[in-house]
């Protein structure tokens, strides 16, 4: 069977403890990218397995295993996407494709790739069938959208999933940033290039939940994307700076035009309001300075050029510091300028 595009795709796999599996997914890989491009690659990262997948993935690689398998072993478990970019960093591909075999299905690759060839520098996978949730964790995911759809200008469901197609564009654009593996994330979502979204009707694996951990990959999500939370605090400083005058300002008509005050609550009230005044003008300009210190060891470019074009016809070679007597022949060859011995005898 042909290929369908004359192009390399790379297929990044992340597992972990999954040696029962490993055979059945790279089989699936391997047979899915035959189909969508001439040429292909599978690497797999393994985030630190305890169980045998190790040696597995060393007897896929021998002469008798699987075809164009690269493997990645990590020597401790980050966070998924943090391996995620661990395997896209090496890829060589044109296109490379990202997803965890346990909770996505790999039957959808061949529309993505269509949609991100067509029109999008990164295409996203959503699964129609979501697995169900208790009401606690589903609240709190509420929350949690709705603060970064406020701070980050991105949708959690369609935007920010792990199920993805890359173009070498978006990849370039990405390595720019530090750190790469928490910008990974959230960037290609963020960065106005092309974006699609592709639902299938896939299997649902329900991910292992740990409450703790999403809630802390969320924050940090939160705090390595916006300065949204930091400037939320700069703010609730400012307000409570604002609001201790206030009430100084109430304390003080109260002495003057109230009589019977109870001994001593003016001085304290105005002890206290002082004091949490200065407080909150501390914590104002901390949290500006660290804002600020944020902004400059983000170490971001300050422009990404994605896409340069340029006319066929130029009218203003005299101003290119080009000099009209180096013609270039048919052959792409340089021709050599007019000398002042030409034709002389040698």
């Amino acid at each position: 069977m042909e290929p369908t595009h004359e192009l390399f795709l790379s297929i990044v796999l992340v597992a972990k403890n999954q040696a029962q599996q490993l055979e059945r997914f790279l089989t699936q890989a391997a047979e899915v990218a035959a189909q969508c491009a001439a040429e292909y690659e599978i690497i797999i990262v393994d985030n630190c397995s305890t169980d045998d997948s190790i040696a597995l993935l060393q007897s896929f690689c021998g002469e008798q295993g699987i075809a164009n398998l690269q493997v990645y072993c990590l020597a401790k478990t980050v966070e998924r996407d943090v391996a995620a970019w661990a395997g896209v960093e090496s890829a060589l591909g044109d296109y490379v494709a990202v997803m965890d075999p346990t909770e996505h299905d790999i039957r959808a690759l061949p529309q993505m790739l269509e949609v991100c060839i067509e029109r999008a520098d990164v295409v996203f996978g959503v699964n129609k069938n979501s697995s169900s949730e208790p009401f606690w964790y589903r609240l709190v995911y509420g929350w949690f959208s709705v603060a970064v759809q406020r701070w980050l200008k991105i949708n959690v469901e369609q935007d920010i999933g792990f199920f993805r197609i890359l173009s070498r564009r978006i990849i370039s654009y990405v390595t720019q940033q530090k750190p790469t593996g928490l910008a990974y994330r959230w960037l290609p979502a963020a960065t106005g290039l092309r974006k699609a979204t592709v639902t299938y009707d896939g299997f649902v694996q329900p991910p292992e939940r740990r409450i703790f951990n999403d809630i802390e990959r969320g924050i940090r999500l939160l705090v390595s994307g916006s300065v949204g939370p930091m400037r939320a605090v700069t703010l609730l400083s400012l307000f409570g700076a604002m609001m201790n005058l206030l009430y100084a300002f109430y304390v003080v008509c109260v002495a003057i035009f109230k009589e019977n005050v109870e001994p001593g609550w003016i001085t304290l009230s105005l002890q206290l309001s002082g004091m949490f005044f200065l407080f909150s003008l501390v914590f104002l300009m901390i949290g500006e300075y660290i804002l600020h210190m944020s902004k400059l060891a983000a170490n971001i470019p300050s422009y990404y050029i994605f896409e340069e074009f340029t006319s066929a016809v130029i009218s203003r070679r005299q101003r290119l510091n080009v000099d009209v007597s180096v013609a270039q022949d048919t052959s792409g060859i340089i021709n050599d300028p007019p000398t002042a011995n030409k034709g002389r005898e040698p």
